[in-house]
C-alpha cells in the first residue's frame, strides 16, 4: 500500500505540471533569436497587391502611388518593407533560392521598381529592422493636442478679411519622411484632402485609429483617448463650418466617452469656435487656418 500510494502521488505530481504547463502557468518563455530585432507592432503597413517569385528575384508590388521622381526616403522604406513580407511568406513557400528582394510601386497604371536587395547568400535574409514612427513623434511625451492652443486664427499670409467665397484645394507641405509614412498608407499627399494627410499622419505618429464611420475614428495613444470627426468641403459648400455642424460635433464628443475632440476641416472657422475652445479645453477646430501649422506639429520634429 505505501507503494502504491506514492506512485499515485507522484502520478498526481506529473499531470499536475502537465497542466500549469497548457495553460501558460510556470512554462518558460522561449528566448529570443540572437542577432535580430523584433519588429514594432501597431505602425501603419503598405498593402500588398502582389507577390511572385521568378529567377531569383521575390518581387513584392505595393500600393503606394509613387511622385514623379522617388526619394531615398521612400526608397528605404518600401525596400524594407518588401524584405519583411518575404520574411513572413518563407514559411509557406520555397523561398531558399531567392537572391534578391526587390519593391515595387504604382504610378498611374505602371508599376515602378523603387528598391532593390541583394542577398549574400541565397535565401537568408538580413535582420528585422524595427519600422520607426516619425522621430519626435516617438517620445511618450509628445501630444500635437497640447500644440492647438498655440494654432494660427488666420491661414499664414491671410487676414480674416481677406477670405473669399469659394474654396480652393488646400495642399499640404510635407517634409520627407512624413511624405513616405503617407505614401505607403496608399495617400497621395499632392492629391488628397488636408484632413486625409492628417489621418495617415497620425497613424504614423503611433496614433491607433478605429473608424467608427466614413467621418469618424476614435484616436488612442498613450492611454489618451480623441474623438475625431472630418467634415469635407465639396464644390459649392458654403466655404465656412455651418453652426449646425459644430453643434453636433461637440455633442457627439460629449457623447463618446472619448477625453478630448478634435474636429478636421478645410473649410474656414466661424469666431464662434475660439469661443468654444475656451469654454471647454477638451475640444480643438483644425480648420483651414490651421491645418498646415498641425500638420507640422505631427511632421516636424
Amino acid at each position: 500500500m505505501p507503494y502504491l500510494l506514492a506512485a499515485a502521488t507522484v502520478v498526481l505530481v506529473v499531470v499536475v505540471i502537465v497542466l500549469m504547463r497548457r495553460r501558460g502557468g510556470g512554462a518558460a518563455k522561449a528566448p529570443a533569436a540572437k542577432g535580430t530585432v523584433a519588429v514594432e507592432s501597431g505602425l501603419p503597413r503598405p498593402q500588398v497587391a502582389e507577390f511572385h517569385v521568378k529567377d531569383g528575384a521575390a518581387r513584392v508590388h505595393f500600393e503606394v502611388p509613387l511622385p514623379a521622381a522617388v526619394d531615398d526616403v521612400l526608397s528605404e522604406l518600401l525596400g524594407r518593407e518588401a524584405v519583411e513580407v518575404v520574411r513572413e511568406k518563407r514559411h509557406t513557400l520555397p523561398l531558399g533560392d531567392v537572391r534578391r528582394v526587390v519593391a515595387l510601386g504604382r504610378r498611374g497604371t505602371e508599376w515602378v521598381e523603387v528598391a532593390s536587395i541583394g542577398l549574400e547568400t541565397p535565401g537568408e535574409l538580413p535582420p528585422p529592422l524595427r519600422p520607426e514612427s516619425i522621430p519626435h513623434a516617438a517620445h511618450p511625451d509628445f501630444d500635437p493636442f497640447e500644440r492647438l492652443s498655440d494654432l494660427p486664427q488666420n491661414a499664414p499670409g491671410l487676414s480674416a478679411g481677406s477670405r473669399g467665397e469659394s474654396l480652393d484645394r488646400l495642399v499640404t507641405k510635407l517634409p520627407a519622411e512624413a511624405q513616405a509614412r503617407v505614401r505607403s498608407q496608399g495617400i497621395d499627399p499632392a492629391t488628397a484632402d488636408a484632413p486625409s494627410v492628417v489621418i495617415a499622419l497620425m497613424r504614423a505618429a503611433g496614433y491607433q485609429l478605429t473608424e467608427t464611420d466614413p467621418v469618424t475614428y476614435t484616436a488612442r495613444r498613450a492611454g489618451q483617448t480623441t474623438f475625431i470627426r472630418v467634415v469635407s468641403h465639396r464644390p459649392g459648400d458654403y466655404p465656412e463650418l455651418d453652426e449646425t455642424v459644430i453643434r453636433k460635433f461637440v455633442v457627439d464628443f460629449g457623447a463618446s466617452g472619448t477625453g478630448r475632440g478634435i474636429l478636421l476641416s478645410e473649410k474656414w472657422a466661424p469666431f464662434e469656435i475660439y469661443e468654444r475652445e475656451r469654454r471647454d479645453p477638451r475640444v480643438r477646430f483644425v480648420t483651414r487656418e490651421r491645418l498646415q501649422a498641425f500638420v507640422d506639429a505631427l511632421a516636424l520634429a
